[in-house]
């Protein structure tokens, strides 16, 4: 045990058998394993997840690791209310963002404005595959340094389909959604509230908002730039070459009506006003009254709600098109990470990662942010964001100096990490669900074996970029 141990054994509030925390880590890597071989062992990922859930909880109670005296039962306005131990443990504001965002743009998609954008940034594109993807992993990016991740990924998502159909180039589907799905938590680097981690960690360091957008905007722009390289070339999307080629991609480009999906001028208009309020809010909801309170799950589900009103009579078949596959997952998902915590294996992992301390200026920053991605790419990276930001909160060295190249490094890896595994993150997670919508086979493994190139050079070009500005 190192000198950090007693801050990590505390920060669950419990003392827990190192061999029982060992048992529960072998559980999150038996996980991990069986999603990997999804499609060997045909089997959802809801339903993988769900099994280790329920494992999972059930071991929690027979070692009496999880706090039922906590959340047994709560008083509210007199009246005492039961509740599951493993509720709490679940992110529903990711749950109703999730639901809220995917209602939201199924019904604004009826207004033709989805297909209308499409068109435009096709039109604007010539019809040229690299600057289509140029100009959708630009809007990525923004979208998710103002929106969360999900929601950006869900929009752009839906947008790149209508594209790539109209321009018949249905076979790039797999790479534009993949790079979308990888930028998405590059995006999420940009500002101090792009992400719960940059939050978490950027309150604890005392980050000032406006210094966290100067010092990330530049690897931003970097790494945003390569990733788009990169999937150019790994995906072969290459511009039109020949003057024939491009003179028929703007013959046919031309030929495409923006106005075609359209039904209604009016609900087209409305639909468009609400994305752009819709938009607004979420990018605002911190700075809000009321709605800061209640926070980005409420706003999401309160917009698909008031757009749900113009199909009022048939409401229902916006429900049945919801992936609860992917809803379950997550509330699956969450359940099991809330009891690693209880167990202490995310202390484990920090615990490990304790010595990166002592590595001096260089090694140190560097190696702890790779290993804040190793480990986010398989834990949910609030928690691990949030324990980390709580042990170098306790080193005096760190704690005083917002500009310590180890906030960074978490800051950094706890994003990164998002796109080495499918479940790194909600948006990537997200990216690989909409793959599937539309027919494409990817599976846990092979996102690994074609996202890990991406993952190793946005990690090196971080390392680097941390080491040049520190």
């Amino acid at each position: 045990m190192n000198a950090f141990s007693p801050i990590l054994a505390s920060s669950a509030g419990h003392a827990v058998d190192p061999g029982v925390t060992y048992l529960f880590l072998g559980l999150l890597a038996c996980m991990i394993i069986c999603l990997a071989l999804e499609e060997k062992i045909h089997a959802k990922k809801s339903v993988i997840v769900g099994v280790f859930s329920i494992l999972a909880l059930f071991l929690g109670t027979w070692f009496h690791l999880l706090p039922f005296e906590d959340v047994g039962s709560l008083l509210i306005g007199g009246h005492k209310i039961s509740m599951p131990v493993y509720i709490p443990g679940v992110d529903w504001e990711v749950i109703a963002i999730i639901l809220g965002s995917s209602l939201f743009v199924d019904v604004t998609s009826k207004s033709g404005l989805f297909t209308w954008v499409a068109v435009k940034l096709t039109k604007l594109s010539g019809g040229d595959p690299l600057r289509l993807l140029i100009l959708y992993g630009v809007m990525t990016v923004v979208f998710s340094a103002v929106l969360n991740n999900v929601t950006a990924m869900i929009i752009v998502g839906s947008l790149t389909g209508v594209s790539l159909k109209k321009l018949d180039r249905s076979e790039k589907l797999l790479g534009f959604l993949l790079v979308e799905g990888l930028l998405t938590n590059i995006g999420g680097l940009l500002t101090l509230i792009s992400s719960v981690p940059n939050i978490i960690v950027g309150k604890t360091a005392g980050i000032e908002f406006i210094d966290f957008f100067i010092k990330a905007s530049p690897y931003v722009v970097l790494a945003t730039v390569v990733t788009i390289w990169m999937g150019a070339k790994l995906f072969k999307i290459s511009s039109l070459k020949s003057e024939e080629e491009r003179s028929s991609a703007k013959a046919l480009v031309a030929g495409f009506d923006e106005n075609e999906g359209i039904e209604s001028p009016v609900f087209f208009r409305f639909g468009a006003i609400m994305t752009f309020v819709f938009i607004a809010t979420v990018a605002m909801t911190s700075q809000l009254p009321v709605v800061s309170d209640l926070g980005l799950g409420f706003v999401a589900l309160a917009f698909a709600g008031i757009m749900l009103v113009r199909y009022k009579a048939v409401a229902d078949r916006f429900y049945k098109a919801i992936d609860w596959d992917l809803l379950f997952f997550f509330v699956c998902l969450f359940a099991v990470i809330n009891v690693m915590e209880h167990a202490q294996v995310l202390a484990l992992i920090g615990d490990w990662i304790m010595p990166i301390l002592g590595l001096g200026d260089s090694a140190g920053p560097a190696s702890m942010m790779v290993a804040s991605a190793g480990a986010s790419s398989v834990t949910d990276n609030i928690p691990l964001a949030a324990m980390l930001a709580k042990i170098l909160g306790g080193i005096p060295e760190v704690a005083g100096n917002p500009d310590s190249p180890y906030w960074w490094a978490v800051i950094f890896g706890a994003n990164l990490g998002g796109n080495i595994t499918p479940i790194g993150s909600a948006s990537t997670l997200v990216s690989v669900t909409i793959i599937h919508k539309y027919g494409l086979k990817l599976s846990f493994a092979g996102f690994v074996k074609v996202a890990m190139p991406y993952a190793l050079v946005q990690l090196a070009l971080g390392v680097g970029y941390l080491l040049l500005v520190s």
